[in-house]
């Protein structure tokens, strides 16, 4: 880029052989901005956000593919609320509640995938990839490493098990609706921080800065859960941003959404400890914590244990030694 900004801004030389001294007079047509809009963007990085070099600048995109997920959502509440306008209600009310925020987050991608004339898949969640290898690979890490967390609880002394809270088919029918349940979180919340947001936003301004932003605002957006703690928005940050790499690595957001449902659902039904502030009913264990806030998390659950940097740390080495190579930039 600073290449052409040099050539443009140098004078021809004479048909004597000697440089002119005066330049060229400047045009008011479109083309005599190019210099201007070259230097601007080389001395602000953060402009090319907004003007690119061609097409439709990556972060109007950006802000398209948000009004019309603000407008899907807002018209999926609607119909919603005169379908069920009390509080509450069945359990399985949070399930398509729950359908509509995916679908709000996915819908609008494949109206910017035309704008963009690129295939959907490169958003994220190529179909060829759907629930194989990198899927359940995801979900493996995700409860392993949760389970080692609780594990180290438990020897601590300050996690108990308990008894079963269900019985008979109960436990398996919850099992199940907890598994799609958090299936369909993993796929709002990775595709809306780490779907076209990021690829878009990542045309200005670079992967990892986009990642950076994006898993700030993961983090920021988790401060609306009640018992929600600071603790617990930084760790949520700090996995958003662990998922980025993944990205990275795998290509996809696939080993994402695996991970992201099976420590959910390890959380919220299999260990029946709060998840981001909050407790689901139908969970499987009369569990119980006992000691400090920082090592227990408090109301925050395990993502608000001190205990669960460490465990970042470790998956973010563990993950980065085994997928050296950079598949998606």
């Amino acid at each position: 880029m600073s290449g052409m900004l040099m050539d443009t801004n140098s004078s021809p030389p004479s048909s004597s052989g000697t440089t002119t001294s005066e330049a060229p007079a400047p045009s008011l047509t479109g083309s005599s901005t190019a210099p201007l809009i070259l230097k601007t963007r080389r001395e602000n990085p953060l402009f090319e956000v907004f003007v690119g070099p061609k097409g439709m600048y990556p972060g109007t995109r950006w802000l398209i593919y948000l009004l019309i997920a603000a407008v899907i959502g807002g018209a999926f509440g609607l119909v919603m609320h005169f379908a069920h306008p009390h509080s509450g209600g069945p359990i399985w009310w949070g399930m398509v509640a729950q359908a509509g925020m995916m679908l709000a987050a996915i819908l609008p991608a494949f109206v910017m995938a035309r704008i963009e004339k690129r295939p959907f898949g490169e958003f994220g969640l190529p179909a060829q990839n759907a629930f194989r290898r990198d899927f359940w690979m995801g979900a493996l890490w995700g409860i392993g490493f949760l389970t080692v967390l609780m594990l180290i609880l438990r020897l601590a002394g300050a996690f108990q098990f308990g008894s079963l809270a269900l019985h008979g088919m109960r436990i398996v029918k919850f099992a199940a609706y907890y598994a799609l349940f958090f299936l369909m979180v993993g796929f709002f919340e990775e595709f809306l921080f780490r779907g076209y947001s990021q690829w878009v936003l990542a045309r200005g301004m670079n992967f990892w800065p986009t990642a950076a932003l994006l898993s700030v605002a993961f983090g920021a957006v988790h401060g609306g859960n009640p018992g929600e703690a600071k603790t617990g928005l930084v760790a949520a940050g700090l996995i958003g941003f662990f998922f980025c790499l993944t990205l990275r690595r795998t290509g996809s957001l696939w080993w994402a959404v695996g991970f992201h449902m099976s420590w959910d659902w390890g959380e919220s039904y299999l260990y029946s400890v709060p998840d981001s502030g909050g407790m689901s009913p139908g969970h499987l264990l009369n569990s119980s914590f006992h000691g400090p806030a920082w090592l227990t998390g408090g109301s925050v659950g395990p993502e608000g244990s001190l205990l669960v940097f460490a465990v970042i740390a470790a998956m973010w080495v563990l993950f980065d030694w085994l997928h050296p190579e950079v598949k998606h930039r």
